[in-house]
């Protein structure tokens, strides 16, 4: 009886170091194929989208729609240098503006002023379109 348990025992644990085997084998091709979904699957786009802050979006919109070829090359770069941890901030409108305008890009944005006419907030435009008609 004695040598068969041990036979069982030995069974036992080649079994188990063959299971423990398969699942580390599995757990390796599972994290490879995950580490190369999320580098393929992260456009660089995304990735600046992600730390824009205040008007960001809106001074990409603009670049992307004015200056599409060489917007597409800056954001490709500050993808790259968010990856590497370059870049850690968040990045509003103002420095994103100011950016494109350092390497040359003169991306134009709508402008707006408001003022205030009886407690409330009008387009300048508006409000010098109603006086002119208000006077005649």
């Amino acid at each position: 009886m004695s040598e068969e348990d041990s036979e069982l025992e030995r069974l036992k644990a080649k079994r188990l170091a063959e299971m423990q085997k398969n699942i580390s084998i599995k757990q390796k091709i599972e994290s490879a194929a995950e580490t190369t979904k999320e580098t393929v699957s992260e456009k660089p786009r995304d990735s600046l989208i992600k730390i824009l802050g205040f008007r960001g979006l809106e001074v990409l919109e603009n670049a992307e729609s004015q200056f599409p070829n060489e917007t597409k090359m800056i954001v490709g770069k500050l993808s790259e240098l968010i990856k590497t941890g370059e870049i850690n901030e968040s990045l509003d409108g103002g420095k994103l503006l100011a950016l494109f305008r350092s390497v040359g890009l003169n991306v134009r944005m709508a402008t707006k002023i408001n003022v205030e006419q009886d407690g409330k907030f009008v387009s300048l435009s508006d409000k010098l379109s109603n006086q002119t008609s208000g006077d005649e």
